[in-house]
């Protein structure tokens, strides 16, 4: 059974991406199509505030992209011994909390230890914080449509048509899996269009509760939630939905 999930694919320490491998396990053939693009935002005034520990109680990292953007800062500005010698150990003085495991990951990479990971969502992780420091956020990067996101999935539809006379699905996937509401966005006309009256077939799946009401904002419904925003949690909530699905 045809899986499609709409992200980027990441490669973990085994060279293939989590969920395309939890999935598997369950034995659904999981496809992933990148329906976002990052540019980069106010890097040199981020880079300033990296280099003042002192005036912060503590980092937030919503995703790995704002990981991404703290090692851009120690590359362009030159900050990398600094990083090593002194900055490091004053922010591992203080908190750096994290929304989600792979996102974790990639902090501890830069030496940091992490809090928070297992709150589940940036919500629970927003409650978590908030009793305990003031903050001052800094938006470092901003999502735009991915260049390739329609012709992408134009080629997935049209492969799975041609396996036609060998799938029940009538050349869509049995589920789609969102990410984020902006991934939401600049993708679900593109869905819609390409699966037309079979649209209705489609079980749709959401990463977490805010992608989730984005969808039922959008008039779909949603078929499961993880429960964790993690490869395992995702992909027994799609086989769960999945089997109560073909029991009907």
């Amino acid at each position: 059974m045809k899986v499609l999930l709409l992200k980027d694919p990441k490669e973990d320490d085994c060279g293939q991406d989590p969920y395309i491998r939890e999935l598997g396990l369950y034995g659904l053939d999981a496809a992933l199509i990148p329906v976002l693009s990052f540019e980069f935002l106010s890097l040199p005034s981020f880079s300033e505030k990296l280099s003042h520990p002192e005036g912060y109680g503590g980092l937030i990292f919503t995703s790995p992209r704002a990981v991404e953007a703290v090692e851009l800062c120690l590359e362009k500005d030159d900050k990398t011994e600094a990083w090593k010698k002194s900055l490091k150990e004053k922010w591992n003085a203080k908190p750096a909390y994290v929304v989600g495991s792979a996102t974790a990951s990639l902090v501890r990479k830069i030496g940091l230890e992490t809090e928070g990971e297992k709150c589940g969502n940036a919500e629970k992780l927003a409650e978590y914080i908030c009793s305990r420091i003031p903050m001052e956020s800094i938006t470092v990067y901003q999502k735009i449509p991915h260049p390739g996101i329609q012709g992408n999935l134009k080629s997935y539809f049209s492969r799975e048509v041609v396996g036609l006379l060998f799938s029940s699905l009538q050349g869509v996937p049995a589920s789609i899996t969102f990410f984020s509401p902006s991934g939401l966005t600049y993708s679900l006309q593109h869905i819609q269009e390409l699966a037309g009256d079979s649209i209705g077939q489609i079980q749709f799946a959401a990463i977490g509760p805010t992608t989730a009401r984005a969808l039922a904002a959008q008039g779909l419904p949603v078929s499961c939630t993880a429960e964790l925003p993690t490869p395992g949690a995702l992909a027994a909530g799609i086989r769960k939905a999945l089997h109560a699905h073909s029991c009907c």
